[in-house]
C-alpha cells in the first residue's frame, strides 16, 4: 500500500465511523420513540405487559420497567404480616439446638407451584432439559443476559400442621423402573465446521461449507452421505457464534444461527421414545433438530463439548474417543447405547441397574412435586466463591489450584431412599445426643438458624441465600447469624471440623432412610473411568492415547450430568412463533429474538412428570462435594484434605471441586476419586483476583506453568 491508498483508506475509515453514529442516533431515537409508543399504550385501562411486549420486542420484565402499573398483581400486592412465633425455644447444647422456625420463613408458605404449561402455539417448542442447569455444568462461564440483583432471597419453608404434613409424599403412579425396551444406537459423524473434516465410521471426506450456515451444513453432509446420518457432532468451529458480533448477546447469534432457512428441511417435531424436538438454545452447547421435507428423516446437530473439551483434537481423534466410551460401557452393560448428551446417557444406563427383583424391584417412586420445588430452590450444587482483599493480601505469594479427581464419584455410595418423614424442631430436640448424631450422619436436608463462632478466622462452611436466583454464598464473619437449609454433611462438618463448632439450632428437616440407589451405576462408571485413564497412561500411540483421555472425560460427564439429570429443574421451553401471530405467543413468555420472519421465546413450564427425576439423591451429594471441600479423611494415610486443613488467609477461591490456595500442601493422591490433585502453580507475586474472568485467567495460566515445569511445584 502506498501513500495515496493509504489516505484513500483512511477517507473510506472516517466514512464508515461517520455511518456508525448516524446509524446509532437514528438507532436511539427510534428506541425513544417505542418507549414513548410504550407508554402510551399503558395509559389503556385494559393493557397488558404480556400484550404489549412482543409487539415492541421487549421482554415482560422491560415492558413493566417502562411502564410500572402495568406490573402483575402478585408482584405488586404487599407482604403478609409476619406469622407470630408460637413454639418457645427448646433448650440444648452450646453448638447444637432446635428451636423455633423463623416467622419470615414460616410466612413464606410452601415452595412455588410448577406451572402448567400453556397450549400449544405455532412455532416449534423443545424442552431444555438435556443439559444440567448452568450452576451443574463445570467449566467456563457463559456470557448471557446480566442476573438482576436482587434483596437476598428468602428461601421457602414447610408449611406447618397437615399442609405441609401432606408434601411427605410421593406422585401417584410415577416410579423409576428398569427399561423393558432396547435402547436404539443412532448413526453419527464428527465435522470440524473450521477445516471440513467430517469422519464417518473409518472414512473421512472433506467438505465445502461455505458460510458453516445449519442448511450448508445439513446439504454437505447428505451429499458426501446420501443414505444419511442421525446425529452430527461438531468437533471444532463453532459454526453458532459466527454472527457473534451482530448481537448483544451469545444466545441471540446461537437462536439465529439455529432458525436460519433451511430450505428442504423443517425443525423436527419429535419421534420415538425421547420426543425431544425443535432446538435447544445454549450458549456454548446448542442443540439443533432437524426434519426433511415430507420424509421421515431426522438429523440433530450438535456440540461435543457437552462431553469433553476437544482441546484441538481432530474429528477422527474424537470418533476414536467415542468408540473406545463405547467399548468401555460395553464392559458392564451389554445393552448400553451413547445417546444424543451425557446425560441422557447417564440416565438411561442408571435406569438399566435398577433392581429386577428383590429389595426396590418395584422401582424408585418420585417425590412429591411440593418436595421436589422446595429441593430445587434450597439445594444448591457446587460452591464458586470468589474470597477478595482484605480477606487476602492484595499481591498472593504465589497461586496453586487443588482439584478433586473424579470428585462426585466420590459421594455416591449412600443415598435417600423410601418415603421421607418430617423431622420438627421438637421432635429433633426430643431425641438422645446418639439419634440426633444418627440423624445428622444419614441421608437428610435441615433448615436452620446458624450463627458463626465468635472466634473464627477461617473461610465459612455453611451456604446462605445471596441476591439473584439460585445464588449463594457463605458467611464467615465472626457472630453472624442466618437462615439457611443445608444437607446433613455440611451441618455435621459445622458441628464437628477441626476449627471451633458453629452453633446450629434445627428448625425442620426432611430424612429419609439410607440407601445405595447408585451404588452399582456408579461402581460400573468408577471402573469405566479407571480402564480408559490407564489406557491414556499406558498407551504407546500418541492419537489412541488422546482418545482414551478424552474418553475418560466423557465417563466422567456422564457420572456428573446424570447427577445433574435427577435433580430435575423446572423446564425452560423455548419455541419460535411466526411474526404474523404475535398474539399467539405464550403470555409468560421472555422475547429472546425476532427477525422478520419469526419470533423466538422462552418461558419456564415447571415440573414435568419424569420417571427419574430425583432431586433429593442429586442434593446429598451436592452436600458431601462441598462439605469435602472443607474436610475429608483419608483413612489409608490417616490425614485430613481440604480448607478447614489450610492456615487462615491462604484460601484465595472455590470453584465447584477446586481449591485455589497460597501455600503448597501434602495431601495425598493415589488417582483415587475424591483425592486433591495439583493441576496449577504459578509462582508470584500474583495480584490476587477480583472477578472470575481474572481468576480463570490465572488458572488457565498456572496450569500452563506447571506443565512447563514437568508437573512439579
Amino acid at each position: 500500500m502506498d501513500a495515496q491508498s493509504h489516505n484513500a483508506a483512511l477517507a473510506e475509515l472516517r466514512a464508515v465511523r461517520d455511518e456508525i453514529k448516524r446509524t446509532r442516533a437514528a438507532l436511539a431515537k427510534l428506541e425513544a420513540d417505542r418507549d414513548q409508543r410504550i407508554v402510551h399504550l399503558a395509559a389503556y385501562g385494559k393493557a397488558k405487559a404480556e400484550r404489549i411486549a412482543p409487539a415492541a420486542g421487549l421482554s415482560v420484565a422491560d415492558i413493566v420497567t417502562l411502564a410500572p402499573t402495568l406490573a402483575p398483581e402478585s408482584l405488586t400486592a404487599p407482604a403478609p404480616a409476619p406469622a407470630s412465633e408460637t413454639t418457645p425455644p427448646l433448650p440444648e447444647s452450646d453448638a447444637l439446638q432446635s428451636g423455633p422456625r423463623p416467622a419470615d420463613a414460616a410466612a413464606a408458605g410452601p415452595a412455588p407451584q410448577a406451572a402448567t404449561a400453556a397450549p400449544p402455539t405455532p412455532g416449534n417448542q423443545m424442552p431444555d432439559a438435556e443439559l444440567p442447569a448452568a450452576e451443574g455444568i463445570p467449566g467456563e462461564p457463559v456470557p448471557d443476559r446480566p442476573a438482576a440483583l436482587d434483596d437476598p432471597r428468602e428461601l421457602p419453608s414447610i408449611p406447618e400442621g397437615t399442609a405441609g404434613d401432606g408434601w411427605f409424599s410421593h406422585t401417584p403412579k410415577l416410579l423409576s423402573q428398569h427399561p423393558n425396551f432396547t435402547q436404539q444406537a443412532r448413526s453419527t459423524v464428527f465435522l470440524d465446521t473450521d477445516t471440513g473434516v467430517l469422519v464417518h465410521r473409518q472414512q473421512t471426506h472433506h467438505l465445502d461449507l461455505s458460510d458453516a450456515s445449519v442448511a450448508a451444513i445439513l446439504n454437505a453432509v447428505f451429499h458426501v452421505l446420501p443414505e444419511g446420518v442421525e446425529r452430527i457432532y461438531i468437533t471444532g468451529g463453532d459454526p453458532w457464534h459466527r454472527d457473534a458480533d451482530r448481537y448483544p448477546y451469545l444466545r441471540d447469534a446461537v437462536a439465529a444461527w439455529l432458525n436460519a432457512p433451511t430450505p428442504g428441511w423443517r425443525t423436527d417435531t419429535g419421534r420415538g421414545r425421547d420426543r425431544m424436538a425443535g432446538h435447544f438454545v445454549h450458549a456454548r452447547n446448542p442443540v439443533g433438530r432437524y426434519q426433511r421435507d415430507n420424509a421421515d428423516q431426522h438429523v440433530e446437530i450438535r456440540s461435543v463439548g457437552e462431553w469433553f473439551d476437544v482441546a484441538g483434537a481432530d474429528p477422527a481423534t474424537v470418533r476414536d474417543a467415542f468408540v473406545l466410551l463405547w467399548q468401555a460401557l460395553r464392559r458392564h452393560w451389554d445393552d448400553a447405547v451413547i445417546m444424543g448428551s451425557p446425560s441422557q446417557t447417564g440416565r438411561d444406563l442408571w435406569t438399566r441397574t435398577i433392581p429386577q427383583r428383590g429389595q426396590h424391584a418395584d422401582g424408585f417412586p418420585v417425590l412429591s412435586e411440593e418436595l421436589r420445588g422446595l429441593l430445587h430452590a434450597t439445594a444448591g450444587q457446587g460452591r464458586n466463591e470468589l474470597l477478595l482483599p482484605p480477606r487476602v493480601p492484595d499481591q498472593l505469594p504465589q497461586l496453586l489450584e487443588y482439584d478433586r479427581t473424579f470428585a462426585y464419584a466420590k459421594h455416591t455410595w449412600k443415598s435417600p431412599v423410601g418415603t421421607p418423614r418430617r423431622i420438627t424442631a421438637q421432635t429433633f430436640a426430643a431425641w438422645s445426643e446418639k439419634e440426633q448424631t444418627r440423624a445428622l450422619y444419614g441421608c437428610g436436608h435441615w433448615q436452620i438458624r446458624v450463627t458463626v463462632p465468635d472466634t473464627w478466622n477461617h473461610v465459612g462452611i455453611l451456604p446462605a441465600p445471596a441476591s439473584g436466583d439460585r445464588a449463594w454464598h457463605y458467611p464467615a464473619a465472626p457472630g453472624t447469624t442466618f437462615t439457611t437449609w443445608a444437607g446433613g454433611p455440611e451441618v455435621h462438618t459445622a458441628l464437628t471440623n477441626p476449627l471451633a463448632p458453629w452453633k446450629i439450632e434445627i428448625l425442620d428437616g426432611i430424612l429419609w432412610d439410607d440407601g445405595k440407589p447408585l451404588d452399582d451405576w456408579a461402581k460400573k462408571l468408577k471402573e469405566a473411568w479407571t480402564n480408559l485413564s490407564a489406557q491414556a497412561h499406558f498407551q504407546g500411540d500418541p492419537q489412541q492415547a488422546r482418545a482414551a483421555h478424552l474418553a475418560s472425560r466423557a465417563v466422567r460427564s456422564i457420572l456428573l450430568y446424570g447427577i445433574g439429570g435427577f435433580a430435575q429443574r423446572p423446564r425452560m421451553v423455548t419455541g419460535t412463533t411466526p411474526r404474523t401471530a404475535e398474539r399467539d405467543v405464550p403470555p409468560d413468555a421472555e422475547i429472546i429474538g425476532f427477525d422478520d420472519e419469526l419470533i423466538t421465546w422462552q418461558k419456564p413450564t415447571g415440573f414435568s412428570r419424569d420417571p427419574n427425576a430425583h432431586p433429593e439423591w442429586a442434593a446429598s451429594i451436592w452436600s458431601g462435594a462441598r462439605a469435602a471441600l472443607l474436610t475429608q479423611r483419608h483413612r489409608d494415610d490417616n490425614t485430613y484434605a481440604g480448607a478447614l486443613h489450610t492456615a487462615p488467609g491462604t484460601v484465595v477461591a472455590f470453584r465447584t471441586d477446586a481449591l485455589y490456595l497460597t501455600a503448597p500442601q501434602h495431601w495425598p493422591h493415589h488417582n483415587q476419586p475424591g483425592d486433591y490433585l495439583l493441576k496449577g502453580h504459578l509462582a508470584g507475586p500474583v495480584t490476587a483476583p477480583t472477578t472470575e474472568e481474572e481468576l480463570l485467567a490465572l488458572r488457565d495460566a498456572g496450569r500452563t506453568a506447571l506443565t512447563q515445569n514437568g508437573g512439579q511445584a
